[in-house]
Formats: C-alpha cells, structure tokens, sequence
C-alpha cells in the first residue's frame, strides 16, 4: 500500500490516527498492520471506500455493532460470490476460444507438409 494511500485512509477515517515517534515518523501496531491488511482485502475484492467507512465506523463502536457488521459482511460476500460466478462465467468463454482456436492450429498443422 503507497504512503499516499495510507495517509489518506487515515484522513477519512478508515485507520485511526497513528502514533508517532520523536520524528514524526508513524509507528504501526501489529494491531494496525492486521487492520490495514483487512482494508485491503475488503477493498481488492471490490468493496467501495463509502462501505469500508461504514464498517470502520461500526467497528469503533464495539460489540453492539456486530449485528450490522455482520451484515455488512455477509451483503459483501454474497456480492464477491457473484462476481466469482460471473469471472467464471467468462473463463468458460476465453478457455472454449482457446481449446476452439488450438484445434484450428492443430488441424492445419497436419494439413501443411
């Protein structure tokens, strides 16, 4: 993750403020480096900067936020379930083009002396 990225998931809110050695360089808790990690994940699989903000928000609130965490999370999955089943979907297409394609270069291989 860029220093830009970081800095600017910390100015919206998604990571709380850091603390800071004696020369304002930022130390990281293995806490925040676990955090950091899920706010990738959430955001590599296609999770907007608006819902991640929303989680983050919840989870400051402790426990009686589970619920709605939990849901936030289960919406997401099935969202990436989706997703999945469509890039499948379209995997099926790209393989059948190449198994179609190498049975043409194949067959005029045997047609060319």
């Amino acid at each position: 993750m860029s220093v830009y990225t970081l800095r600017y998931y910390e100015r919206i809110g998604l990571i709380h403020p850091i603390d800071r050695i004696e020369n304002t360089h930022r130390r990281y808790s293995q806490d925040d480096i676990g955090w950091i990690e899920f706010l990738n994940k959430l955001r590599a699989t296609g999770m907007t900067i608006q819902q991640m903000k929303e989680y983050a928000d919840l989870q400051r609130l402790g426990d009686p936020s589970l619920p709605e965490r939990l849901e936030l999370l289960k919406q997401h999955r099935d969202e990436v379930e989706q997703h999945m089943r469509e890039l499948h979907e379209y995997l099926n297409v790209i393989c059948y083009k190449i198994d179609y394609y190498q049975g043409e270069v194949d067959e005029q291989k045997m047609l060319t002396p």
